[in-house]
């Protein structure tokens, strides 16, 4: 297997896009820092985040559980199908790291991976939201994400440093090698009735606190409703 690498880097701040009081939601005014820029420098990578890049709302965004996103170069061919969209390509996401030979089925909740001088672990998938098919006027976008399982994941930072596009992952410790980002997203959105899988994955110890905590609620028999999440304000 070839050795993971960072095919592009990405940082970038705040936009406020969209027209105010436009009569199609997916036309109105809205924050996002989706739209990040290439960089060929080094950046460093703090506890939360990299050194200059933002996240329009803090509450579901960044934070040391989600302070790195992955997003692998390759999904991007199945995505210009199937959206029959020419122009979406690495960055699209707003992913941080566009990763080469890396996707959700060889990477692990709780894989640690030593990047540049930093040291980083895999919290969990990305969970889409309203904002991609904002972004590219695709209502159902983030149901097409989930369903596909090509979500992307999170790293949290065990170890703070300089990162650069071209370095490579290098896999330090792999812990859970049955919970790779594929089978998580499988129990989250496609297995929920089964409880043996569910209490197993929230007990897999380095999994985001806020996976384990809608895994435990679904235990107890609540369900998150996902309308707020993949539609938001992109319907009125």
């Amino acid at each position: 297997m070839k050795t993971p690498y960072v095919y592009k880097l990405y940082t970038g701040k705040v936009k406020r896009l969209g027209k105010p009081g436009a009569k199609d939601p997916l036309d109105r005014e809205w924050e996002t820092g989706m739209f990040k820029r290439e960089t060929n420098q080094e950046v460093f990578l703090t506890k939360t985040n990299l050194k200059g890049d933002e996240v329009a709302d803090k509450k579901v965004h960044g934070g040391p559980e989600k302070a790195l996103f992955a997003y692998p170069v390759d999904h991007y061919e199945y995505w210009r199908q199937n959206l029959q969209m020419d122009t979406i390509g690495p960055g699209a996401f707003g992913e941080n790291l566009a990763v080469k030979s890396m996707t959700e089925e060889t990477v692990c909740i709780g894989d640690i991976y030593k990047l540049g001088e930093a040291i980083i672990q895999v919290s969990q998938p990305r969970r889409p939201c309203w904002k991609p098919a904002r972004r590219f006027k695709v209502l159902d976008f983030a149901l097409r994400i989930q369903k596909s399982g090509l979500t992307g994941w999170y790293f949290r930072v065990l170890k703070e440093g300089l990162i650069k596009n071209g370095q490579k992952l290098i896999l330090k410790e792999r812990t859970y090698p049955e919970w790779t980002i594929k089978r998580a997203n499988e129990v989250m959105y496609t297995y929920k009735k089964d409880q043996n899988l569910t209490k197993a994955l929230a007990m897999c110890e380095p999994l985001a606190e806020n996976w384990k905590e809608t895994l435990n609620r679904r235990l107890r028999g609540i369900e998150s409703k996902e309308e707020k999440r993949v539609f938001g304000p992109n319907k009125s």
